[in-house]
């Protein structure tokens, strides 16, 4: 069985990896070279001036320590890092606990500007919400890796853009030593709309069942989401009323009155300013396209 590169260390006592292309061509935009998850042990330390490739990191338990360039951080479950060509770099375990964390290699003309824009290159780590989407990226690229066909270099670099993406949405602060307690308020009040947007048709309701003001709110998504509170509700809407449109085979009428709106027409303009269509014309568009072709 081939020994690990030298690069990888041996501090680990659980570890997950795979490697895809250890001499990636100096040509390509992307390469994905090797990644996997690994427990480490209470004494790990690794120190190094610099990286051959840009690699990414991302705790998912335990607690740690980073320095990069001289600045030290708490590493702990959300924290994603990265380094590479020159960056002076320290990982440690904070022991008596054993962290774990998932680690992708990458190279290419185009490796260093996709992690500089998923904010990883800015001397500091950056904590990320919701890991899991994350981890089950991660997981993807290790299961494609694995199958060695043909095209999993290909997919492998794919589903590592999505992930830089993904790091991209999902980061929260840079450099902060917790999630902040705002965030931690604008999921509370997301997951209450998602559960609920059926019954909701206003900010100030979603605001005054959360117990909190319609402008805060208002502040929460603007700075943590990419679309507005009342933006995100009336989509959520909207996606079912088209599901009971076009599925349900409902009429424009029925789906306003049970939607709550005051009349069809309130209903299809809300519609409208989602979709960019009349709900009638998106009913003809679909029946249209359902009909048996005449001979």
């Amino acid at each position: 069985m081939a020994s690990d590169p030298d690069f990888i260390s041996r501090q680990t006592r659980e570890s997950k990896r795979f490697y895809l292309d250890l001499n990636p061509p100096p040509e390509e935009r992307l390469s994905v070279v090797c990644g996997g998850v690994e427990r480490m042990l209470p004494d790990y330390v690794v120190e190094r001036s610099g990286f051959p490739y840009f690699g990414i990191e991302l705790v998912t338990e335990g607690h740690g320590w980073l320095v990069l360039e001289g600045q030290r951080f708490r590493l702990s479950r959300g924290v994603a890092f990265a380094y590479g060509p020159g960056i002076q770099h320290r990982i440690e375990n904070a022991p008596p606990g054993a962290m774990r964390k998932y680690y992708l290699d990458i190279a290419g003309s185009e490796a260093q500007s996709l992690v500089t824009a998923a904010g990883l290159l800015s001397g500091k780590p950056v904590i990320t919400a919701r890991v899991g989407e994350l981890t089950e990226l991660w997981d993807k690229i290790d299961r494609e890796a694995g199958e060695n066909t043909s095209f999993s270099a290909d997919i492998c670099q794919l589903i590592t853009r999505i992930l830089l993406l993904k790091i991209r949405q999902r980061r929260i602060t840079t450099g902060e030593k917790s999630i902040p307690k705002s965030f931690q308020t604008y999921e509370h009040v997301r997951a209450f709309i998602e559960k609920h947007y059926l019954d909701l048709s206003t900010i100030e309701e979603v605001a005054q069942a959360c117990e909190i003001t319609p402008i805060y709110v208002s502040r929460l998504f603007k700075k943590h989401a990419s679309i507005g509170a009342y933006q995100f509700l009336i989509r959520l809407r909207m996606h079912h009323a088209a599901e009971l449109l076009l599925h349900e085979q409902m009429k424009v009428k029925d789906v306003a009155e049970v939607m709550g709106f005051a009349d069809p027409f309130q209903f299809s303009r809300a519609f409208k300013r989602v979709y960019g269509v009349a709900p009638s014309k998106l009913v003809s568009r679909h029946e249209s396209s359902s009909l048996p072709e005449t001979r």
